[in-house]
């Protein structure tokens, strides 16, 4: 629940941001040359920065949950007498 509304004071966050700056901006990147609303790219820049996150959050948890597969202790069978 904690991610949910720490997810969504950042959302408005960045919404108001990207709203008071709604110009148009020229955009060089590389060979490219475009134009385009500076909201526009301002969200485009969090969305990147959010699926970046979350891919690597989610290779983590699954290298953690490898790792434990791995390590799980087994009990040896006791010896019948």
């Amino acid at each position: 629940m904690g991610y949910l509304i720490i997810s969504v004071i950042i959302l408005t966050v960045v919404a108001l941001f990207a709203a008071q700056n709604a110009q148009s901006v020229k955009v060089w990147f590389l060979w490219y040359y475009f134009e385009a609303s500076l909201a526009v790219l301002i969200f485009l820049c969090v969305m990147a920065g959010v699926l970046l996150a979350a891919t690597v959050s989610y290779s983590m948890k699954i290298k953690r949950s490898l790792t434990k597969r791995k390590v799980k202790p087994t009990v040896p069978d006791k010896p019948q007498p």
